[in-house]
């Protein structure tokens, strides 16, 4: 029997101050009860395995929030824990975001020795002037100090940049990808500023960077990536094929996982259903209250045209299939789709359809016009 991977997503919301940027949810809290919500997610870990008990660990990612606030010995006990509830595969990514700003002494060092092996350092900017203007806690310093230790601790590493930030000349940015490529890091994530609203820089009516000189940012971006071994795998993410992110890739290809903590969220099949299931935002106690709601095999295959079409190979038609039940040229709009391929913005032949590069720009409308 063909035992099924799986992803577990730990989310801790918790932050020490909200970036204006974010409109992600958030926790800013000083005075967290870690011993309390480590219990609780320990007991989630219990939940999880008595309804997938035959399951290979594929990958772990601790998100946020702030995850590096945990302390290492609770990163310890929660994945001592999951390792002992199932089998892990031999190369399981162990993943942890953290802020360049140390909260406690070697915190590198002792993150790698608590079991993580894959380190997401969110840098979002190299010069201290936008790191203010982003809200960082963090200066340029802490941050190049941090680098030298995220480097010198790990194999596997990976770094946040923004980019496209209001004042923001392609110089400039050129001058950053100089440096983020230089440093060695495996994996870049670079993502571009948007104005979300609900945010601090909606409500003060922060204006992103125009549409045209982004778009030149972002191709410039691709091409110089590409050609320093950083090719483009994902809309936002760069690597090259062994340092591919295991734990976003089953997101993106449509793989199982659990999420864990306040506001995760998971994607199951579970005796050929497929379930959404989500940790609403509370008023902060515990236990989370889960819900959980079984998907239609379209609204499986709408997600799966969704984070599919972010990845630079695309979508395999036979993938999705099995994925779903449903035949993919048969699920999507096939006017719109002889349009856009008539367009330059679309591959489509038998095996997959992807985005090519000029439809990586118009990738919401690409996705809108192919569901049906």
């Amino acid at each position: 029997m063909t035992i099924e991977p799986l992803a577990i997503y730990i989310h801790w919301p918790y932050c020490k101050s909200k970036c204006p940027y974010c409109d992600f949810f958030k926790r800013v809290q000083k005075n967290v009860p870690q011993e309390e919500i480590i219990r609780f997610y320990l007991k989630e870990l219990d939940f999880y395995h008595r309804l997938l008990p035959e399951r290979r660990i594929c990958s772990v990612f601790f998100g946020g929030g702030t995850p590096s606030l945990i302390a290492p010995e609770n990163v310890n006990r929660l994945l001592e824990h999951a390792f002992k509830l199932w089998e892990s595969a031999a190369n399981a990514e162990i993943s942890l975001e953290a802020n360049p700003n140390s909260e406690y002494p070697n915190m590198f060092r002792q993150l790698r020795r608590a079991g993580i092996n894959r380190l997401s350092l969110g840098v979002q900017a190299l010069n201290d002037n936008d790191l203010r203007f982003l809200g960082r806690t963090h200066n340029l310093r802490q941050a190049l100090h941090s680098i030298d230790e995220v480097l010198q601790n790990f194999e596997n590493h990976s770094m946040d940049l923004i980019y496209a930030r209001p004042t923001q000349t392609l110089d400039d940015w050129q001058k950053e990808l100089e440096q983020a490529a230089a440093f060695g890091f495996k994996h870049l994530s670079l993502y571009q500023l948007s104005i979300e609203e609900g945010t601090l820089f909606y409500k003060k009516n922060v204006h992103p960077l125009d549409e045209d000189d982004a778009a030149t940012m972002y191709n410039h971006t691709v091409d110089y990536l590409r050609l320093h071994n950083y090719p483009r795998y994902e809309i936002s993410n760069f690597a090259p094929l062994e340092y591919e992110s295991v734990h976003n890739k089953c997101y993106w290809e449509g793989g199982d996982y659990i999420g864990i903590g306040e506001s995760a969220h998971g994607r199951l099949k579970i005796n050929n259903k497929f379930y959404a299931v989500d940790n609403p935002p509370t008023t902060g106690a515990f236990p989370v209250q889960r819900h959980k709601e079984i998907l239609t095999a379209e609204e499986r295959a709408e997600e799966l045209l969704i984070m599919g079409l972010r990845l630079q190979k695309g979508i395999d038609k036979s993938r999705f299939k099995n994925l779903c039940g449903l035949d993919f040229d048969g699920f999507i709009n096939q006017t719109n789709a002889a349009d856009l391929e008539r367009l330059g913005l679309i591959i489509n032949n038998k095996q997959c359809l992807a985005a090519t590069d000029a439809g990586f720009l118009l990738l919401d409308n690409i996705i809108a016009r192919l569901c049906p």
